[in-house]
């Protein structure tokens, strides 16, 4: 059993930023990210994250996003209030969440080889659809959420998401009606409806040797807050 790529627009370089609308009879759309993608970049020497400023009025926090390695959450919990936000490992300028400052005393040698791989990372993006994410690293994700899953299926469903493509990981309407019907096990982990696993170059699940995303090097919970 192979697991089914996603199908969108791919980017020719990562400085890409923008993508051609594609219909596709699986939802997993390429979108548009220019408007998102310009509002992370800043001027050299300038930070752009309201978040760092207690004395800014900001909006209520649309998601958190938690950084893991393993079974272990490296740093604090990253609260977005902007429509957009990048996750990379390390850049010279810009906003938004920078794992590669995230400390730990510790790391094994394959932790420290996913960590490499991360580069340019994800941008996640809150449209009024659902959210997506964009993979602008040089290595695949791998994506897990509640609207992802079959209705009423019993095998996880984790999509590989290629370098240059995007996916909605998370579906609003889609959401609202799966939390109608009961509760679905979950083999991992408590069950979280508002809750989006990505896991960076490695994945997890029926098709893969790891059978738990607690098994991936370096991985991410988004955790949805008010998302409609």
């Amino acid at each position: 059993m192979r697991e089914k790529e996603e199908r969108g627009a791919p980017c020719s370089q990562l400085s890409c930023l923008s993508l051609s609308s594609v219909d596709l009879s699986d939802s997993t759309l390429s979108y548009t990210e220019t408007e998102a993608t310009n509002s992370l970049i800043t001027a050299p020497g300038e930070f752009s994250d309201a978040s760092m400023s207690p004395d800014a009025t900001k909006p209520s926090h649309w998601c958190s996003v938690a950084y893991w390695e393993h079974r272990t959450r490296v740093g604090r919990l990253y609260a977005v209030h902007d429509q957009a936000v990048s996750i990379f490992y390390d850049l010279p300028q810009g906003s938004g969440f920078c794992l590669g400052q995230l400390n730990l005393e510790q790391r094994s040698e394959s932790v420290r080889r996913t960590r490499s791989k991360i580069g340019f990372g994800i941008l996640l993006s809150k449209e009024p659809d659902g959210v997506w994410a964009y993979n602008r690293g040089e290595h695949p994700i791998f994506v897990n959420s509640p609207t992802l899953d079959a209705p009423g299926g019993r095998a996880l469903v984790v999509r590989k998401v290629p370098p240059g493509y995007s996916i909605k990981v998370f579906d609003f309407e889609r959401s609202g009606l799966l939390q109608q019907g009961p509760e679905p096990d979950a083999a991992d982990g408590p069950y979280d409806p508002n809750s989006v696993r990505i896991s960076f170059a490695k994945g997890w699940g029926p098709c893969y040797s790891r059978q738990f995303i607690t098994s991936c090097p370096c991985w991410l919970e988004v955790l949805l807050n008010n998302h409609r």
